[in-house]
């Protein structure tokens, strides 16, 4: 194993965000339609910020009762993009080491981080998962 193998070898290159003048129903759509969990949220293509599939749940009950979706909508239009998303996230660098990067999810516990330029902590340019980190492991090890 390269022991200083850069994030970028394992990130995502094509990243789904949204704008943060988008609806919180737009947010909950790239979610569903990607299968994604994570999903960054960008201001004049400058990263602000991030929403997870989590932070959606938790203002939705269709997933708890049954027949709830009118109540979901009036719940997401009442709010903005900007009132749930975590405000200016945690960045790694693409040339950040793997290892490095494994740190930073294990100790701080995110799920997702945003990957940005090296020169630049506003250009998003992938994230990485847990689930990356641990794929990079299983190649490595069995």
């Amino acid at each position: 194993m390269k022991k200083h193998e850069p994030v970028s070898t394992i990130m995502t290159h094509h990243v789904y965000v949204v704008d943060i003048k988008d609806s919180l129903e737009s947010a909950r759509e790239v979610v569903r339609k990607h299968n994604v969990r994570h999903v960054p949220v960008v201001q004049k293509g400058k990263l602000v910020g991030i929403i997870s599939k989590t932070d959606l749940n938790r203002l939705t009950f269709s997933g708890m009762f049954e027949g709830e979706g009118d109540t979901d909508e009036a719940v997401l239009d009442m709010l903005n993009l900007s009132q749930v998303m975590s405000h200016k996230p945690r960045v790694v660098r693409a040339g950040d080491d793997i290892r490095a990067v494994a740190k930073i999810l294990s100790e701080e516990e995110f799920h997702a981080l945003p990957v940005v330029d090296d020169e630049n902590e506003t250009k998003l340019v992938g994230i990485v998962t847990t689930t990356d980190v641990i794929r990079y492991l299983l190649e490595r090890f069995l």
